[in-house]
């Protein structure tokens, strides 16, 4: 079933697009939300005739969800869950309960903008891809913990990580550097070694 796009859709196209979709995407997803129109000849005129006012709305849209990215910018929410000795969960930790987080720390946002692809069914630090627009997304950290005071332990050795990551980074660099030099070295004594012909 061909569609206009009247938004960006992730993974199919711009406004504007005309696009071959799978029927029941188009009727139980895409033209419910208003994301789309068949398209036909009287589509095509109608979208014509409000495309400035579609771009000119999403790039409002766009706009304010840059805003409120700047905002979220950084932000940690923790998750408090029952586990086992092993660290896995009794239950797990679904989209819902990550927007549910970030609604108690002050943003709105529905479940449909947490992008995870599978729950989260140990404890740890995640990084969640959050999509406030179509083209604006941004990384929110989830602390899945037992406790606060897990929670705030869990956070403390991930930054430690981080930091011993990027020194074992740059020591790996400089060994590199130096072991560069070495060969450059080596490689101009021989050149210096062999007789010139004349």
């Amino acid at each position: 079933m061909e569609v206009i796009l009247l938004e960006r859709v992730e993974k199919l196209g711009q406004l504007g697009d005309v696009v071959n979709v799978k029927p029941g995407y188009a009727r139980n997803f895409l033209l419910p939300k208003k994301k789309a129109l068949r398209a036909n000849k009287n589509s095509l005129a109608l979208f014509e005739g409000q495309r400035a006012q579609l771009e000119a709305n999403n790039l409002q849209r766009k706009s304010e969800a840059q805003d409120a990215a700047v905002k979220m910018e950084g932000l940690k929410v923790i998750i408090v869950r029952q586990a086992g000795e092993t660290g896995h969960l009794y239950g797990s930790v679904s989209g819902r309960d990550v927007a549910d987080s970030i609604k108690a720390a002050g943003y709105t946002i529905t479940r449909q903008q947490v992008n995870l692809d599978t729950p989260i069914k140990t404890l740890g630090v995640y990084d969640v891809r959050v999509s406030l627009h179509p083209e604006v997304s941004l990384s929110v950290a989830v602390v899945v913990a037992r406790s606060l005071e897990d929670a705030e332990r869990v956070q403390s050795l991930a930054a430690a990580k981080v930091v011993a990551d990027a020194e074992a980074a740059a020591a790996d660099a400089a060994a590199d550097a130096a072991e560069a030099a070495e060969a450059d070295a080596a490689e101009v004594a021989v050149v210096e070694e062999t007789p010139a012909e004349g």
